[in-house]
């Protein structure tokens, strides 16, 4: 016969693993040992903290030569990122930086005013503007120059890190059959990484993402 006052036995469930957790050493925070702060997406959150009324002005209104450069963004279903905030890091018309870790050493830049960095959210076409010089080609280790470029970061929904890519310009063809980053792609990858030239700038589309290998995703880099 089954007794019925006994208790049944207590339900087991899967122990969960614990949260990383830090020694505790004396110090405060700049001698306490931290690991590596997760990557999280920037979503829609970076308008927050991030935009700078002038973000979008590497190159100040004065300055002469001064371009355009209208960055589009497309995700993988080919609808525009209204998202996305795009980041440009170049060299300016001498093909110089004013950082320390230009071998060189840091010079002020051409024109006056130009900063190299720029910071512009797109619109709900997914096109950023970024008002810029173009900048003159870089040397290397080598006897070959890189051509004249654009260093662009895209940061947008969905992604954990940021993409990083080029943007180069379509009159300099000679220049691009012997830079060495061009030179490591195929003919259908370069031609991915060229702006088109446009009344006051430059026009580009950046495609975050293709199913296709052979389709219109746009080259990538790794830091």
């Amino acid at each position: 016969m089954t007794d019925k006052t006994a208790k049944p036995a207590p339900a087991t469930f899967p122990v969960a693993s614990l949260a990383p957790t830090y020694p505790v050493v004396p110090g405060d925070f700049t001698t306490a040992p931290f690991g590596v702060t997760p990557s999280q997406t920037v979503g829609p959150y970076w308008h927050i903290g991030l935009p700078w009324a002038d973000g979008p002005d590497a190159a100040p209104s004065d300055a002469p030569d001064r371009i355009t450069l209208a960055i589009t963004v497309i995700d993988g279903n080919r609808t525009p990122v209204a998202d996305a905030m795009i980041e440009t890091w170049q060299a300016d018309t001498l093909g110089r930086f004013n950082h320390p870790d230009d071998p060189r050493g840091a010079v002020e830049l051409t024109p006056a005013g130009f900063r190299g960095f720029a910071r512009s959210a797109a619109d709900p076409t997914g096109t950023a503007l970024v008002h810029t010089v173009k900048p003159g080609a870089l040397p290397t280790e080598t006897e070959v120059d890189e051509a004249p470029h654009v260093n662009v970061s895209i940061f947008a929904r969905g992604m954990l890190d940021r993409l990083v890519t080029r943007l180069y310009f379509p009159e300099d063809a000679d220049a691009h059959a012997t830079d060495p980053v061009l030179s490591s792609l195929t003919e259908t990858e370069r031609a991915k990484l060229v702006a088109t030239k446009v009344d006051g700038g430059y026009s580009w589309t950046v495609y975050v993402q293709d199913d296709n290998a052979d389709g219109v995703e746009t080259p990538f880099f790794e830091l």
